[in-house]
Parts: structure tokens; C-alpha cells; sequence
């Protein structure tokens, strides 16, 4: 029976008669009972399977919220392949046992001795990955849909939400349903990620507003941060907002680079923006195991980082315009190194545009001080006390623009998982 499955794998039917009795007889079996992890994404490979029975299956993202199988492989196929041919020899996936399972082990040497006997066997293995990369295109491409299906679907619900709301009889019934739908699409808890505090603050000028920020678990080793501002403010801004924050979900979970997120979310916001509206942001990728912050600005206020309690450190920006205005679009992409100790703050113009009673400007220079004042005093500052110290600036006069900030403080000895 191993002689028979082994002529039928695509991968060695053009192998001789010999051939095929010789490996039946050299190569290691192996049973593995059903829910078994064979293979772990990332970890160093030095051997593939053949699977004489059962089934196994692929699968992507092993213990995320966002685990998928993404293939399976049965009587005939083979795994694990691709750990003999990329440098470095890791696996591209993690392999799990759906049943029982009967497998043939081919070590590096096995294989490398199988081409030095018949070289031809290179052309089996292109073609037989030629057919592995169409199966991941063919995969590729129902994501793809199916990303554009949550999105339509996204839009519909909210053009629905909108409709719904404005058949609203009283204005104060129909703010605070905008209001609940807003507070519902933020996120309700902070990320808990040992070496991190993460905090959030968002005060809208009206009961809704056209700010928002967020937090997208990429990996084990990323999260995305993100902060935007939607022009005008109130139901409308708050729709779009909502609209743009769901984009930049969805494309935050198919590429760790933040310049190719927002050049995907302003490809389709242009798509299906009928109303003239804008939105600055920045969207930044945090490497856990680095602490290194790769980001991209899009007419947003930049990033600022406070060292050592009192050092401000502010990157030099470069030309970059909002989302939903032009294709394509020029960003400022950078990245900021983080360490110990040190605090980074995403804000929206609200912070800076915030007014006195006197009528005096907050500005640059008093979100500097803000920042200094906190880092110096507290031991983990975090937006709470940011807002504070806006509020006490502020007094009794009326807010003229939304409010929202996001800040990441560093604390501990950077770590590997």
C-alpha cells in the first residue's frame, strides 16, 4: 500500500519503479492520533510528510482571535515542503492532525539524497510548488472577496443606521442612538501586553464626532495603533468615521506595512466617498519584541514621544495629505525606536485647538508642557492625566473641536515570546 500511495504523489510519479520500492522501504512511518500539532508556524524545519491516511489540516495564525485553516491535506499530499527550500528552513504554517493519521517522514538528507540520484525531480518539485502557489492565489483571492463582501456589507449597515436615525422624531433620541452606536465601535478595553500601558481618551465636541482611535492585534508580535479626524463634526462625521475605522481594520490584517494600510483604505474610501468628506489619521504598526513603531501620517499631527520624563523628542515631518481626497496619495512614513521608560502620544487637533476662557490657544507649546508636566510627575502617565490638565486649562469655556488622544508608555526590560 506505501508503494502504491507514493506513486500516486504527484510529486514522485515520474520516479522509476526502483525508486519508489526503495523509498517504501528507507523512510520512517510515523502515526500521530487526531488534534496532534505536527508543524508550528515560524519554528525551524528539517523534514516534510507524505500522508498514507487521515487528514490533516493548514492553518494560519495558531492561537490568534483570527486562527483560520486555510487548507487540508489527505491521502497522497504532502507538508511541509517549503522548510527544505526557504533560507532559514522555516515552516510557513502550523499542521494540525484532523483525524488519525499515518505519515511518511522525508528528512532534508532523505531529500537530498532523492536528487542526487534523480535530478530530474527538481522539475517535479517546481511544478509541484507551482501548483502550491496557485492553491494560495486561489486562496488569496476568496479573502480578498471576502473582505469586500464585510465591507459592503459594513456600508450598507451603517447607510442603514444613518437612515434610522435620522427618522428619528426628536433630536435628543436621535443623538444618543448616534451616540451608543459610536461608544459600541470603539474599544471598550485597553490592550494588556506585559512592558505596556496602553491608554485612550476620546471626548466628542457634540454627543458624536468624527474622531476615533484604535487598536488592531495583527500578531503575537505587532499591534496596529490608530487616531483619525474626520472633517465636520456630529452624525455625519461620525458615519464616515465609522466607515474609514472598518476599512482600516480590515486592511491592518492583511499587511504589517502602515503606508500600504492607508494607501488600501484611501483606494476605496475615494470608491464610495459621495460626500465630500476627508480624513486625517495616523496608523502605526508596534513590534512587541522590538519596541520599535513604524508608522504612516496622512495630514495628521504627528507623533510625539517624551524620554526620560522630560525630553521630547518630535519627528521632522515630511508632506503627506488626508485620506479621501486624491490617488495617490503622498505619506509621511517613519519610525520612532522606543525604550524604557519612554511615553508616545497620538493626538487630534482638538488637544492643540482647546481655548481658555481668555480665549487663548492650548497649542503646541502647551501640549509640550502638558507632556513634560505628567512624565515628570507621574510614574505612569496615561491620557486620564492628560486630560486633566486640558480640562484645567479649559475651565468653564465651551469645547471648540473633539478631543482624542492615545498614549503608549514603556516600562520594563524589552522581551522575546
Amino acid at each position: 500500500m506505501k508503494e502504491a500511495i507514493i506513486r500516486n504523489i504527484p510529486l514522485f510519479h515520474a520516479l522509476p519503479e526502483e525508486e519508489i520500492t526503495y523509498l517504501a522501504g528507507s523512510l520512517s512511518e510515523i502515526n500521530v492520533p487526531a488534534g496532534t500539532l505536527i508543524f508550528r508556524e515560524g519554528d525551524y524545519g528539517d523534514y516534510f510528510l507524505v500522508v498514507l491516511s487521515g487528514e490533516l489540516e493548514i492553518v494560519k495564525e495558531l492561537g490568534m482571535s483570527d486562527e483560520r485553516v486555510v487548507a487540508s491535506r489527505k491521502m497522497g499530499d504532502h507538508v511541509g515542503e517549503m522548510s527544505l527550500l526557504r533560507p532559514g528552513g522555516t515552516r510557513t504554517a502550523s499542521v494540525r492532525s484532523r483525524t488519525n493519521a499515518d505519515l511518511i517522514q522525508i528528512t532534508r538528507a532523505d531529500f537530498d539524497g532523492l536528487l542526487t540520484r534523480q535530478p530530474k525531480m527538481a522539475y517535479e518539485m517546481t511544478r509541484a510548488l507551482s501548483d502550491r502557489l496557485d492553491e494560495a492565489h486561489n486562496h488569496a483571492i476568496h479573502d480578498l472577496q471576502e473582505i469586500n463582501r464585510e465591507l459592503v456589507k459594513a456600508y450598507e449597515e451603517l447607510k442603514a443606521a444613518q437612515e434610522q436615525i435620522i427618522e428619528k422624531e426628536k433630536l435628543e433620541r436621535e443623538l444618543e442612538v448616534a451616540r451608543k452606536i459610536q461608544e459600541s465601535i470603539l474599544p471598550r478595553q485597553m490592550p494588556r501586553i506585559p512592558g505596556f500601558d496602553f491608554s485612550a481618551v476620546m471626548v466628542p465636541t457634540r454627543a458624536v464626532g468624527g474622531d476615533f482611535f484604535d487598536f488592531v492585534a495583527i500578531d503575537r508580535k505587532h499591534v496596529g495603533l490608530a487616531i483619525a479626524d474626520v472633517t465636520d463634526k456630529g452624525v455625519p462625521a461620525a458615519i464616515f468615521m465609522a466607515l474609514t475605522r472598518s476599512l482600516l481594520r480590515a486592511e491592518a490584517l492583511r499587511s504589517k506595512d502602515p503606508g500600504t494600510v492607508l494607501h488600501n483604505v484611501n483606494r476605496v474610501l475615494l470608491d464610495m466617498n459621495t460626500a465630500d468628506m476627508f480624513v486625517t489619521t495616523v496608523y502605526g504598526v508596534l513590534n512587541l519584541e522590538t519596541r520599535q513603531f513604524d508608522y504612516a501620517r496622512a495630514g495628521h499631527p504627528a507623533p510625539i514621544l517624551v524620554r526620560d520624563g522630560q525630553t521630547l523628542i518630535e519627528p521632522k515631518n515630511k508632506p503627506a495629505q488626508p485620506l479621501a481626497l486624491f490617488a495617490p496619495i503622498p505619506l509621511d512614513v517613519q519610525q520612532i525606536q522606543l525604550q524604557d521608560g519612554d511615553t508616545l502620544l497620538l493626538y487630534t487637533d482638538g488637544v492643540t485647538d482647546a481655548i481658555n476662557e481668555q480665549g487663548q490657544d492650548f497649542g503646541d507649546e502647551g501640549l509640550r508642557r502638558m507632556l513634560v508636566q505628567v512624565c515628570s510627575a507621574v510614574g505612569t502617565p496615561n491620557c486620564g492625566h492628560f486630560q486633566q490638565v486640558i480640562g484645567d486649562f479649559r475651565q468653564s469655556a465651551p469645547q471648540s473641536d473633539d478631543i482624542t488622544m492615545l498614549a503608549v508608555h514603556v516600562h520594563g526590560p524589552a522581551h522575546t515570546h
